[in-house]
C-alpha cells in the first residue's frame, strides 16, 4: 500500500513537472513571436520617421482585431532624428530584418548572439561586418526557431537585409557543413558576404555535433530613402 502510495505521488510529480515544462515552451514562444512583431512595426515605424512606442503597436492590434482603419499618426519626429548606420550597435539592439522570400522567412535581427538575443531575433555576429560595409556579415540563430526554413534553402535563393541605412540584396552561392572549431567561416573576405549560421542537423534531439553554413553574395543595395513626414 505504501508503495502504491509513493507511485502515485511520483505520478503526479511527473505530471506537474511536465505541465510546468509544457507552459515554459509555450510561453517562450509566444514572447518571442510578440516580440518579433513589435519590433518588425517599430522598426518600419523608424524607418518613415513616425514614432513607435508599446502603446501604440498595441493600439494598432486592437484596431485589427476590431478591423478598424488605423489612425494616422501625428506629432511624428523629424526626418533623420533616428541615427542611421552606427559604427557599431550596443548588444541586443536591433539593426534590421533578414528576409527570404521562397522560404517565407521574415525575422527582426539584434546584435550579438548571446541566449537572450538568440531567443527573441536571429543575432548579429559582433566581430563580423555590418551590412553595408565591406567584407562577411555573419548572422545567427536556432535550427529550431528562426532558423528551421534553411533546411530548405537552395544555390540562387534571394536574400535581403533591411537596415537603418538600406536594403542588402544577397544570392546563396553555396552550403556546407562544418564543426564548431570551423570558425573560419567567419572570417573576413574581400568582397560583401552575407553568411547565415546555425547548428546541424535540424532534427537532431539533444546538442547538435554540427553547424549548417549559408553563404551568399551581395548583388545589389537601395538606400535608404528620406522618411516622409506625416500630413505632408
Amino acid at each position: 500500500m505504501r508503495r502504491r502510495g509513493l507511485t502515485r505521488w511520483l505520478e503526479y510529480g511527473l505530471l506537474f513537472a511536465g505541465l510546468l515544462a509544457l507552459d515554459y515552451f509555450v510561453w517562450v514562444r509566444a514572447s518571442s513571436a510578440l516580440s518579433q512583431a513589435y519590433e518588425s512595426w517599430s522598426f518600419e515605424q523608424e524607418l518613415r520617421g513616425e514614432p513607435s512606442s508599446a502603446r501604440g503597436f498595441l493600439h494598432r492590434e486592437w484596431d485589427g482585431l476590431l478591423r478598424r482603419p488605423s489612425v494616422a499618426v501625428v506629432n511624428a519626429p523629424t526626418p533623420g532624428q533616428r541615427t542611421v548606420a552606427p559604427d557599431r550597435f550596443p548588444n541586443r539592439s536591433v539593426l534590421g530584418r533578414v528576409e527570404i522570400p521562397r522560404l517565407n522567412l521574415n525575422v527582426m535581427i539584434r546584435e550579438g548572439v548571446d541566449g537572450g538575443t538568440l531567443q527573441r531575433a536571429v543575432g548579429h555576429v559582433p566581430s563580423t561586418s555590418l551590412p553595408g560595409e565591406a567584407g562577411n556579415v555573419a548572422l545567427a540563430a536556432h535550427r529550431d526557431t528562426f532558423f528551421l526554413p534553411l533546411e530548405n534553402i537552395k544555390t540562387g535563393d534571394r536574400i535581403q537585409v533591411k537596415t537603418y541605412s538600406g536594403t542588402y540584396e544577397y544570392v546563396v552561392e553555396s552550403t556546407k557543413v562544418v564543426t564548431p572549431r570551423d570558425v573560419w567561416v567567419l572570417n573576413a573576405v574581400n568582397h560583401p558576404t552575407l553568411t547565415l549560421v546555425t547548428c546541424f542537423p535540424f532534427h537532431y534531439i539533444g546538442s547538435a555535433p554540427q553547424r549548417f553554413i549559408v553563404r551568399a553574395a551581395q548583388v545589389g543595395q537601395s538606400p535608404l530613402s528620406s522618411p516622409t513626414p506625416s500630413g505632408s
